[in-house]
């Protein structure tokens, strides 16, 4: 039983630095890439197993004032999920929403969690077979930055109780 007690746990969720899961998110390149966010106040979180790191969360407030009608004071922003392993996205989702952003809401104003998606890449499985509703699309504008054409994206929107997310929803 000595053997018990040098074992790491196999699992666990932290907080972890900006640079940290930016660098994750190159490393794994998410399409959006890192969240450099000027005036944001943004947090990461990261999912580790046998003390790698294999999934990560950034929160952000949101860009706009508004965002699907809810302001900033309203919601807060999932402005990048991603992992090492496709399957281990589901898993970061639900690890964020239950122990990151749901006590959060308690000391906190916002009630909602929204993520964009871009739906020529995504789906929004991960998001609805979460529990999540469409709360709104939106169609960006050319990026300043890069040249790169606008894209249609899909406002997924959590909140905890079901009768608001149910009646939330488009």
């Amino acid at each position: 039983m000595a053997e018990a007690a040098t074992c790491l746990p196999l699992a666990h969720l932290r907080t972890i630095d900006l640079a940290e899961a930016n660098a994750a998110l190159v490393l794994w390149e998410h399409r959006m890439g890192p969240c450099n966010r000027p005036n944001q106040d943004i947090s990461a979180q990261g999912l580790f197993a046998g003390g790698e790191l294999v999934a990560v969360t950034v929160t952000a407030s949101l860009i706009r004032e508004t965002c699907a009608g809810l302001t900033r004071a309203e919601a807060v922003e999932l402005a990048r999920l991603c992992a090492a392993r496709p399957a281990l996205c589901r898993v970061m989702l639900r690890m964020w929403r239950e122990f990151v952003f749901v006590p959060a809401c308690e000391f906190r104003t916002w009630r909602w969690a929204v993520s964009y998606q871009d739906e020529r890449v995504h789906t929004g499985d991960t998001y609805r077979f979460d529990g999540w509703v469409r709360l709104a699309r939106s169609r960006s504008g050319t990026d300043k930055r890069s040249g790169r054409c606008g894209r249609n994206k899909t406002i997924w929107g959590w909140h905890a109780d079901p009768m608001v997310r149910a009646a939330a929803a488009l």
